[in-house]
């Protein structure tokens, strides 16, 4: 690979592990746009990259989180090992979708989750909120063993379809539902997410749809922007963090959502298609290595 390529995966790394540490974001809202919009490589091979360095970022935030304090074990656990399930099922349905409808899906995925985000971000009536979110606390701990099930099974499988670790889902749903503070609604789904991408890596990666150099590369700055985010985002105010937070996603999100959508279905991604076949999967080849002499071989 061309030094200044391996120079960009550095530096792709890094934003995405300052993303993850300091608003618990999957790797996808960087990687994927990139590896499939600027480099032109496959939608299933950009995801199932994506999740290992989510892998790679989430476990080394959430440890950050875990000695400051900021990781509920118990809930945790309990999510993220019913999401494994969901999300093998989320990577199986993924390989029957063709890659630009995939995308596209994707992108729709991502809108709806930012007009999310801004209408949390932006309720005038916070006390309104803090009690609604007490009214869903569980009077019994089995409430919310079952509650937490549930969660975990839905986020695998949109982590295991879209290349997500889950980040985004995980930390809404811990806020709204489970009234965590937002330092501990990180750390936690950073914990959820290094398990749930781990078990969507091995479905993608069983598939031939991993590029192992390429993550390994995007590791490196993984880990440094996650350690460096880490230790700042746990010293910061927590409605400092909030505003940071659900601005960050729902103006992120509806971008990329919309520009993946337009992308997937206009004329430029047709013409780039055409050249995918010649100089584009050539250029694919040379930079990200050839998937396809791999299946040929």
């Amino acid at each position: 690979m061309n030094p200044v390529f391996y120079l960009l995966a550095v530096i792709a790394g890094i934003i995405t592990g300052g993303l993850t540490s300091m608003i618990g974001a999957s790797g996808v809202m960087i990687i994927v746009p990139v590896l499939t919009m600027l480099f032109h490589v496959g939608a299933h091979t950009a995801i199932g990259t994506s999740l290992f360095v989510d892998v790679i970022a989430s476990a080394v935030v959430s440890y950050t989180y875990f000695r400051n304090g900021n990781v509920e074990l118990k809930s945790g656990i309990w999510i993220a090992v019913s999401s494994i399930a969901g999300a093998q099922l989320g990577s199986l349905l993924a390989s029957q979708i063709q890659e630009g409808s995939l995308s596209a899906l994707f992108g729709v995925i991502l809108v709806l989750s930012g007009i999310m985000m801004f209408i949390k971000a932006y309720r005038k009536k916070q006390d309104d909120q803090e009690q609604q979110n007490r009214k869903i606390r569980f009077a019994k701990g089995w409430q919310q063993i079952v509650s937490s099930i549930v969660i975990g099974v839905g986020i695998g499988i949109i982590s295991g379809m879209f290349g997500a670790g889950g980040g985004g889902m995980i930390l809404l749903t811990l806020i709204a539902v489970l009234s965590y503070p937002m330092h501990k609604a990180i750390g936690t789904s950073t914990l959820i997410m290094a398990m749930t991408a781990f078990s969507s890596t091995i479905g993608y990666a069983y598939r031939g749809n991993l590029n192992l150099p390429l993550g390994c590369v995007l590791s490196v700055g993984a880990v440094i922007g996650g350690v460096i985010g880490g230790r700042y985002a746990n010293k910061v105010n927590e409605k400092t963090l909030q505003k940071v937070v659900y601005s960050k996603y729902g103006g992120d999100i509806d971008g990329e959502g919309v520009a993946i959508s337009y992308y997937n279905q206009s004329p430029i991604r047709q013409r780039w298609s055409s050249l995918g076949t010649k100089a584009g999967r050539k250029n694919e080849d040379a930079v990200f290595g050839s998937r396809n002499n791999k299946r040929s071989s």
